[in-house]
């Protein structure tokens, strides 16, 4: 499996960099304690940061506000994944669990105030690109089971021509979500290399600890940016 960007990606974002892992023989099905602490640690660390400032104001999200616009999308009708979560937490709306390793992920992502998405990568074949969206791309939006097409130049997370996120680091398809049944899973954390690299990579690193610690599976790492534009595993 690859995961390729796109060159026009970066240039209309020429700083955009993503931490990746991918994680093999992972079992979901089984409650985690401990993943259960970390997730209610983020939250109330949301919490107690989010009295002092809008979430939409916080400095470690208005980068990815700022990248909307260049994309030519509205952040305050668009948010990206972690503004998101983390407006939802402020505004006391309550936070859902979902299971093991979703909420692992969503802790880490609470944590380092970085969008971090998991996809199940055995629900379709083929190598994950981000790139911008063209005529025949489908997407399927959770809890449906109906595509709906997409519009052209619209950033996108792909396999083939099936969208597993749709505006950039907005929301995540039906097909590829990560279940109890899920083995093999590919984490990406967006980012950029001149504004929040270090908590990618720290996102990163613990995202990628904790599953060997707490899931025993096999992991690997990698690092995209405009120097380094792919990656196999």
């Amino acid at each position: 499996m690859k995961f390729v960007v796109s060159d026009e990606v970066f240039e209309r974002l020429e700083s955009v960099c993503f931490g990746v892992i991918l994680a093999k023989g992972i079992n979901n099905s089984i409650p985690n304690a401990e993943v259960a602490a970390l997730l209610e640690t983020s939250i109330h660390f949301i919490e107690e940061k989010m009295t002092a400032t809008k979430t939409k104001e916080s400095p470690e999200i208005l980068p990815y506000r700022d990248a909307f616009i260049k994309l030519g999308l509205n952040p305050n009708k668009f948010m990206s994944s972690i503004e998101a979560m983390a407006s939802r937490i402020e505004k006391k709306k309550g936070f859902p669990k979902i299971n093991p390793v979703v909420d692992l992920g969503n802790a880490i992502s609470l944590k380092y105030l970085v969008p971090l998405g998991a996809h199940d990568i055995d629900s379709a074949s083929g190598d994950i690109h981000v790139r911008f969206s063209r005529e025949g791309d489908s997407f399927i939006p959770f809890g449906e089971e109906k595509a709906e097409f997409v519009d052209q130049n619209e950033l996108i997370y792909s396999v083939g021509d099936k969208v597993k996120t749709r505006r950039w680091i907005w929301r995540q398809s039906e097909q590829g979500k990560v279940t109890g049944d899920s083995r093999n899973i590919f984490f990406p954390i967006d980012g950029f290399s001149d504004q929040n690299k270090s908590c990618v990579l720290a996102a990163r690193d613990e995202l990628a600890s904790s599953l060997q610690q707490l899931f025993h599976c096999q992991v690997e790492v990698g690092f995209i940016d405009k120097d380094n534009r792919s990656i196999a595993f």
